[in-house]
């Protein structure tokens, strides 16, 4: 049976106080020796036409944590009995995105290396259930083939919420929780000052990270024209809880800009005794001065909260970049080894941060609204995104190159895992672009697309 998992479980503690809202972040401060690298890997599966998975059935998500759990997941659903939505494992997770997108959320893991073992690994253990079933596991950022209305929701209770609020939002809210899939990499953080930094530079690089990592060029089976049609969906989502956070680009800038951020953005609903209490829109700093049905929040509150904020960069226990498309088999590992190399070497995070000291909130935030169409053309002040990609890229290569972590198959450091992107970048093409490349004259686009995105079993 699956064990129920409740807010009060987690911490029930009152909000006391202002400075409860920082103890989260300062509590997650530890020593540069303890940095970590912890991976999050979306993926799509279909069936041999192109059809989603849905969550229930024989060959649906569920089955898949079912098999899953036999080989020493332990599965866990929102309440006493519920639907099975998540597995835990040694630090890692399997969860689902709404629209039954399968991710692996890694353990945290010291190196590149570790993490790409990790993901093969992953793929590996759901092969046989997947080539029983004829489903194919695409990385790719938008559903290449699936309508909005293909998809039935999974049944977690914030999802429900969502459905009904973000709409009201943003015209292409559900597409992004249904139709979207991602790579994201959450990093530590030494002191206020060493986190404020890492958000700052991974805020004003985050339309360039987009932009190298575009992946997303198909709508319901056809070329969109663009390069990542996931960049354009999230131009329209939720204003309230999106975007690059302005606030936090000031030199001086502290966990409280993040709070005050937080604090005044709706919330979707929070949990008693297991059960949901919807208080959609309701900011919380609202609930936290005036409560919500005789309701005060708690720390725990206050965590779910967090969760639900989708800045391109996320400050939580750790620091989430957020930015980019899910990538096919050779690129799966590479966003986490170039923000590794970034944020993880003293001298390369310095370099980035003099990279972009003079970049304007106005001018990044410009190149962000091209990005899903242009990729790497994006315009920036007199020129384009591709040469700031290339000197991105020999920053993080140094940053790995002074981190020295080996392969123990292969003897090459962290390096290796940006090889095929710099050749890419090099041409100023995206992964957009390698999968569009004669698409127009394969007789059969469907079974192309696939085969080019499919992330094979490992």
């Amino acid at each position: 049976m699956a064990n129920a998992v409740t807010a009060e479980t987690l911490n029930d503690k009152p909000i006391a106080s202002y400075d409860d809202f920082l103890s989260l972040f300062h509590a997650a401060l530890k020593p540069a020796s303890e940095f970590r690298v912890g991976a999050e890997m979306e993926k799509f599966g279909v069936y041999e036409d192109g059809t989603p998975i849905p969550y229930e059935g024989d060959s649906g998500v569920r089955a898949i944590l079912e098999e899953l759990a036999k080989k020493g997941w332990k599965p866990e659903a929102e309440t006493e009995g519920g639907p099975l939505i998540a597995l835990l494992r040694d630090g890692a997770s399997v969860t689902l995105e709404p629209g039954s997108q399968l991710e692996l959320s890694g353990a945290p893991l010291l190196h590149a290396h570790q993490i790409c073992a990790e993901f093969r690994g992953h793929l590996s253990e759901i092969a046989t259930f997947s080539e029983e079933k004829k489903i194919h596991w695409l990385g790719v950022g938008f559903h290449p083939f699936a309508a909005r209305d293909a998809y039935t929701m999974v049944p977690k209770q914030r999802y429900a919420i969502m459905r009904e609020y973000l709409p009201t939002r943003g015209s292409l809210a559900l597409d992004m929780m249904l139709r979207t899939a991602t790579v994201q990499a959450n990093y530590d953080y030494l002191s206020e000052a060493d986190a404020m930094t890492k958000m700052r530079v991974a805020l004003k690089l985050s339309p360039l990270t987009t932009a190298m990592f575009a992946n997303s060029p198909f709508y319901e089976g056809k070329p969109f024209g663009g390069k990542s049609y996931r960049a354009k969906v999230w131009l329209d989502t939720d204003p309230d809880r999106s975007g690059l956070l302005p606030s936090l680009w000031k030199k001086n800038a502290s966990f409280v800009d993040y709070v005050e951020w937080a604090l005044d953005v709706p919330m979707f609903m929070f949990k008693r005794n297991g059960e949901r209490v919807v208080n959609t829109g309701q900011t919380f700093r609202s609930f936290w001065k005036s409560g919500f049905s005789g309701h005060k929040p708690t720390m725990s509150d206050w965590q779910t909260h967090l969760n639900t904020l989708f800045p391109e960069v996320r400050l939580k226990k750790t620091i989430e970049v957020r930015g980019a498309d899910a990538q096919g088999a050779d690129l799966a590992c590479t966003l986490p080894a170039l923000w590794t190399g970034i944020l993880y070497d003293e001298k390369a995070l310095a370099a980035a941060d003099a990279m972009t000291a003079d970049w304007t909130h106005d001018e990044v935030n410009a190149s962000r609204k091209e990005v899903w169409q242009k990729g790497l053309d994006a315009k920036f002040r007199a020129g384009t995104l591709q040469p700031l990609a290339e000197k991105l890229i020999e920053i993080a290569k140094g940053g790995l190159e002074r981190r020295a972590y080996q392969s123990t198959n292969s003897g090459k450091d962290e390096r290796a895992h940006l090889t095929h992107l710099e050749a890419l970048v090099a041409e100023g093409k995206t992964p957009a672009d390698r999968l569009l490349e004669g698409i127009e004259h394969v007789p059969d686009m469907r079974a192309e697309i696939i085969r080019r995105c499919d992330l094979g079993t490992g």
